[in-house]
């Protein structure tokens, strides 16, 4: 789960890197749909998580944005991954940055509770990038990359007005701001924001695209206060508990997007109350 901001608010060094941050517009990739809904890890209710077979699902279900999780391997090739190493997801062990890419392509990707879905090639970057151009947008949780290489590679895809990028440490945060200071950026809601003022402090002292988090963290007011502000937020509902329960919950404090593990019955759900 993210955890960029979540304990502490407003440190002193994210304050000064937003001091100096860029403070034009920077729309927001184009969606057909009022509700966002984000793919987390693509859809992998029948393929495993992040591998190119569940971004195609995502596609397949209309999802508006497939979240992908960005890593970098040995000899410097990016690939999608969300752990930081590879033992949960194959039958192997190690970290990511210590296989180069041939490695890695020796390398399947699993889902031990799911035998039945076989197995799929660990992703690059570039294979993303190309499977989803035209068809759906991407949510890039930045993980562990460098941003010159990263931008470098989503312009040469043609993506720059596809892509909003999740930032998971201040230093993320300068970085793309300096390299690309058009690409929108997102975070998460730090916990201790709970009151308006607290949510217009945070807004007012960053120069941020979108709000994350996980929807128990948010009020309210905290939504009327981004609502106010123009920001979006797309929360988080993807959980092992993830049901319509939790679907009406957030759809009632007005989030104008959400992401999920369950993006066809989602979107759904959704259709039936004419939402979508």
């Amino acid at each position: 789960m993210k955890a960029f901001l979540s304990s502490l608010f407003l440190p002193l060094a994210f304050i000064l890197i937003s001091m100096n941050a860029f403070t034009q517009t920077r729309p927001l990739p184009a969606s057909k749909n009022k509700m966002v809904i984000i793919a987390h890890r693509g859809d992998h209710t029948n393929a495993p998580e992040n591998s190119l077979a569940a971004c195609q699902n995502a596609i397949d279900a209309g999802a508006d944005f497939v979240e992908i999780d960005l890593r970098t391997t040995k000899d410097s090739a990016l690939v999608i991954m969300h752990d930081a190493t590879v033992d949960r997801m194959t039958g192997n062990k190690g970290l990511v940055k210590d296989f180069t890419l041939a490695q890695l392509q020796t390398i399947q990707l699993t889902q031990p509770q799911h035998a039945e879905w076989g197995t799929q090639p660990i992703p690059t970057f570039k294979q993303v990038l190309a499977l989803c151009k035209g068809k759906i947008n991407i949510y890039l949780d930045y993980k562990e990359a460098a941003v010159v290489t990263a931008y470098q590679e989503i312009c040469n895809a043609g993506m720059e007005k596809n892509i909003v990028v999740y930032i998971n440490q201040p230093a993320q945060f300068s970085s793309w701001r300096n390299i690309a200071p058009q690409m929108p950026l997102m975070i998460s809601l730090p916990k201790a924001v709970k009151t308006k003022e607290e949510m217009f402090q945070l807004l007012d002292s960053l120069q941020i695209d979108v709000l994350d988090g996980d929807a128990d963290d948010y009020t309210p007011a905290t939504v009327m206060a981004a609502k106010e502000k123009h920001i979006p937020i797309w929360a988080d509902i993807q959980s092992a508990n993830e049901n319509e329960e939790s679907w009406n919950k957030a759809l009632a404090l007005g989030f104008p997007g959400l992401q999920t593990d369950h993006p066809k019955a989602l979107i759904n759900f959704l259709i039936k109350k004419g939402l979508r």
